[in-house]
């Protein structure tokens, strides 16, 4: 993993067409802003595993019922 160090409206590039940028710094945040191209999925991870967690409920109470 690589590991940067950034101040307040300071950037890092990825590739030629993302962006992302230190909006904001508080004790316990960092806000981000993020410039990328419509086509890019961006999500936050947390949501992603939780979304994947109900799915995987989900298929498996579909299979249970199918085999009553």
């Amino acid at each position: 993993m690589l590991v940067l160090s950034r101040k307040k409206n300071e950037s890092i590039l990825i590739g030629d067409d993302i962006e992302i940028v230190v909006v904001e710094i508080s004790e316990d945040k960092v806000k981000l802003g993020i410039s990328a191209p419509k086509t890019m999925k961006i999500y936050r991870k947390e949501l992603l595993q939780e979304i994947e967690a109900e799915n995987k409920k989900s298929a498996a109470t579909d299979k249970l019922d199918i085999n009553k």
